[in-house]
């Protein structure tokens, strides 16, 4: 039976004959068909990837040469283009109608006649060019917001470790694809900790790189200075591996960083020790599960004994980011989503007879999920007139300050150790009557973003009363990549 481990040991397999990309593609459809429950994925490309998969085996047995990721079978979050493919952001509103769930295809969703991609992302184009399979485009928080993969025009995404629990979000759909093994990896979008949360419910590793170190472009904005594509896998080489390939400059990205990418994979292991440090105001928050706080204290002791220094660092700021953080996000939501309007694309109210202004409105009011229309408002009030000094500005000063303390601290150590939420997966339903506490549970992953630099959440623990995942965060400075995953990796094999 096929087992996927990582992508040397598939392509060793492959050079060996063990198996071929067509046998790999059709398991993968099956384990889809069969586990689509758990409503990871929106779309499968099932005819596409079986014919590229045997595309690939012919190349492979002719003798020529092969892409870093032949074979190497890829989700994509519905929120990265794909030409000629269907992109919805798991909304209403870049459908051409809305219909109801009972008209629905053998993976479990309705043919909406959405919105199909006329480009594809700068990410997508170079897997493809390194041989990858796109085997469908995955389930997430409708345009990216939320916490659960509750908000999805196609219905919540159920954790595959237990059922009656969240996935997380925005990206429930790539973290569970990898983890229901649906698919090798995957990729998603991380605004506030869209990659890292998911990954954390779901005990997979999830990886958010600088802000600028992956184009964005071919991916539907949400809150364009936050925004960030990242990676979902089993392993850290496999990260790397697709870290180098899709990394670095693009001209269609003007926020793209120049600077050379590092060769992120192939990397000897790493037993150097480094300089940690971690805010005792983090661990000891009242809304830190209380084992969450032992185990990473445990961790931290380990650590200690490994040889690293790991040391306290004081953070008066803990409490500044998650307010700073939604103040700014939703102000670059309301006008960002400002062009879903049922004129240019996607889902249109009946127009007959009804002014421009009312068409906006009822368009919107239908086509908009509950949580986008609620950012939305709050992004519009933000910057109005009479509070864009009381709010706006003020957010942009925290920002500005968080980004200073953070630079000082990566003076003098190399990472920062932080929980990845407060909570591991809870239960569907819990917090949705409740978006301030959805909201606050954001504490540990939003900083990164706020100030542009890599994290990542590290499958190391398990809750002992729950039996959930849960994961370690580290971040390090901005373009730092490379010692991250080396340190990622030591704390993976130490597991």
């Amino acid at each position: 039976m096929f087992e996927f481990s990582s992508i040397e040991q598939y392509h060793a397999d492959l050079k060996e004959e063990k198996l071929t990309c067509l046998q790999a593609v059709e398991y993968y459809l099956t384990q889809i068909q069969s586990k689509q429950r758990l409503n990871a994925f929106i779309e499968v490309y099932a005819g596409e990837a079986l014919q590229k998969a045997k595309d690939l085996d012919k190349k492979r047995k002719s003798g020529a040469a092969t892409g870093r990721l032949h074979g190497v079978i890829i989700g994509l979050k519905d929120i990265i283009c794909y030409k000629d493919h269907p992109i919805s952001a798991s909304s209403n509103i870049l459908k051409s109608r809305i219909v109801d769930s009972s008209q629905a295809d053998s993976f479990g969703h309705a043919d909406e006649q959405g919105f199909v991609s006329v480009y594809s992302a700068t990410v997508v184009e170079r897997l493809l060019a390194e041989e990858a399979i796109i085997i469908g485009n995955l389930n997430c928080d409708e345009f990216a917001m939320g916490s659960t993969n509750e908000n999805s025009a196609y219905g919540r995404v159920l954790n595959a470790r237990d059922e009656t629990r969240v996935s997380g979000g925005s990206s429930g759909g790539s973290a569970v694809a990898v983890q229901a093994g649906l698919c090798m990896l995957s990729l998603g979008t991380d605004t506030g900790g869209s990659v890292r949360q998911p990954a954390d419910f779901c005990g997979v590793i999830g990886f958010k790189p600088t802000y600028g170190r992956i184009s964005r472009y071919g991916l539907i904005a949400y809150a364009s200075s936050f925004d960030q594509i990242g990676i979902f896998g089993t392993s850290i080489p496999d990260i790397a591996k697709i870290l180098e390939i899709i990394a670095g400059h693009d001209q269609f990205d003007s926020t793209l960083s120049s600077r050379k990418v590092d060769t992120y994979s192939g990397q000897d292991p790493d037993n150097k020790r480094y300089r940690i440090a971690y805010f005792p105001e983090a661990l000891d928050h009242p809304s830190l599960d209380p084992e969450i706080a032992r185990s990473i204290r445990d961790r931290i002791d380990e650590l200690v004994q490994q040889g690293h220094t790991v040391e306290p660092v004081h953070f008066d700021l803990l409490d500044y980011i998650v307010p700073a953080y939604y103040i700014l996000t939703t102000a670059e939501a309301s006008s960002n989503l400002s062009r879903y309007d049922g004129v240019k694309y996607g889902y249109r109210t009946e127009s007959r007879g009804i002014e421009l202004t009312e068409l906006y409105k009822k368009t919107r009011s239908r086509g908009f999920g509950t949580e986008v229309k609620r950012r939305i408002m709050l992004g519009t009030f933000v910057l109005s007139a009479g509070y864009y000094d009381a709010y706006f500005t003020q957010a942009q000063k925290v920002r500005k300050l968080l980004t200073e303390k953070i630079n000082l601290i990566f003076n003098d150590y190399d990472f920062i150790i932080l929980p990845t939420s407060p909570s591991v997966a809870f239960k569907s339903g819990e917090m949705t009557q409740d978006p301030i506490a959805m909201y606050l549970a954001d504490i540990y992953t939003v900083m990164a973003n706020l100030v542009g630099i890599p994290a990542i959440s590290v499958p190391i623990f398990q809750h002992k009363i729950s039996g959930m995942p849960f994961g370690l965060q580290v971040l390090s400075c901005r373009f730092n990549e490379l010692p991250l995953l080396r340190f990622s990796n030591q704390l993976m094999q130490g597991h």
